[in-house]
């Protein structure tokens, strides 16, 4: 049985909220949690100084990409992950099962793993459980992903089936690949993956085969790749109702901060998106009112922060003016400014929701914070 890395310290009687600790090889970080995304070993437009700034305590990068460059070999001769990229605090790594679905023109799938052909080359790479977590152990990964088959949302029952029949198999070889390599009693972690689709029981089916695995924490995969958002959140609900209370629960991939809001309330604790730095680059900042376009007209002369007493580099000494004035100008400060605010904005607002959760108030305080944030209409020039 592997120990559980996990604590919870408190519940919101109201919901399935929760505040907890997670340990691992490289530190411990508190939970619910929101993880920069790094896939190719870097948090886009920041170096590491910048994102402890922003609170960021464990960041993701990407089994797959780093595969393919600079290569996992290398990696491990140079120190592994954690000195490549000068990062000291936890590393997950995905599998490189979302490219089922990201790259599905470019793979095949079949019992034995999944064959890609390179989206930089076009060289034949072939991951298996074996290979998934060799480069994994390679990159030193704190928490690394079991290998899984994420199909897209409009698929068939059967073909759904057929996706959890593979995931459960490839997870179990992967559990014992770790254990062989001494992965797990090194103090580093494996989760499983949650497959499914829309149906409900298979979700139900894939979450209680992999809890009889015993992984160090779970996740749910296979959402915000093209359903509904309703959709979505029946999925994350119904999968983490199976998953049990004492592991930590991941939900990949996702999403805005109403979304996190509701999904934390259903018991999530760590989640991972692409949304605040790619907003970033598109000219959007987050705020308590909603995101704003710094692109529109109206900022062009407004000398106020972002957001008034946030305590980022951005909003103690750059006016929103200036931030428009680097978008339209197509200045990397730009990118960067934007990534430190929006980064520590998401963060920020996990470090207030373990705060309510810890006081019993999460419940009424999520609904207030999202009828504020959800009140604009378009992007008027706001508060």
């Amino acid at each position: 049985m592997i120990p559980s890395p996990f604590t919870v310290f408190a519940s919101d009687p109201d919901c399935g909220a929760r505040t907890g600790l997670l340990r691992t090889a490289h530190g411990e970080f508190p939970t619910p949690m929101f993880m920069p995304v790094g896939t190719q070993a870097t948090v886009k437009a920041l170096t590491p100084t910048q994102l402890v700034e922003t609170g960021a305590r464990v960041i993701l990068a990407n089994t797959y990409h780093l595969n393919l460059r600079p290569g996992s070999a290398l990696i491990r001769r140079l120190g592994g992950l954690h000195s490549f990229m000068n990062w000291d605090g936890p590393i997950l790594t995905d599998s490189g099962g979302f490219q089922v679905f990201s790259l599905a023109s470019l793979r095949e799938v079949t019992d034995a793993g999944i064959r890609f052909r390179s989206h930089i080359d076009g060289q034949s790479v072939f991951l298996d459980p074996a290979r998934v977590i060799e480069i994994q152990d390679d990159l030193g990964s704190d928490i690394a992903m079991v290998i899984d088959e994420c199909p897209p949302h409009d698929c068939s029952e059967t073909d759904a089936a057929d996706a959890v029949r593979r995931t459960l198999k490839w997870a179990a070889d992967c559990r014992n690949q770790a254990w062989e390599r001494g992965m797990l009693s090194d103090g580093r972690l494996i989760f499983g993956i949650v497959q499914g689709g829309r149906f409900g029981g298979l979700r139900e089916r894939c979450a209680r085969e992999l809890v009889a695995m015993d992984f160090s924490g779970y996740a749910v995969g296979g959402v915000s790749v093209g359903e509904s958002e309703a959709e979505m959140f029946e999925q994350v609900r119904g999968s983490i109702s199976h998953l049990p209370a004492q592991k930590p629960r991941y939900v990949m991939g996702v999403g805005t901060p109403v979304q996190l809001l509701e999904m934390i309330s259903m018991g999530a604790d760590i989640f991972d998106c692409v949304i605040p730095t790619r907003e970033a680059r598109h000219g959007v900042a987050f705020t308590p009112d909603g995101p704003i376009n710094l692109k529109n007209a109206c900022y062009r002369d407004d000398e106020r922060p972002l957001v008034h007493g946030m305590d980022n580099e951005t909003c103690r000494h750059f006016s929103r003016a200036y931030l428009r004035h680097l978008v339209l100008s197509q200045e990397i400060l730009g990118c960067t400014l934007l990534s430190v605010h929006n980064l520590h904005f998401f963060i920020d607002l996990m470090a207030q929701v373990r705060a309510r959760i810890a006081d019993k108030s999460f419940h009424a305080w999520r609904r207030d914070w999202s009828e504020r944030y959800m009140r604009r209409n378009g992007d008027r020039r706001g508060s």
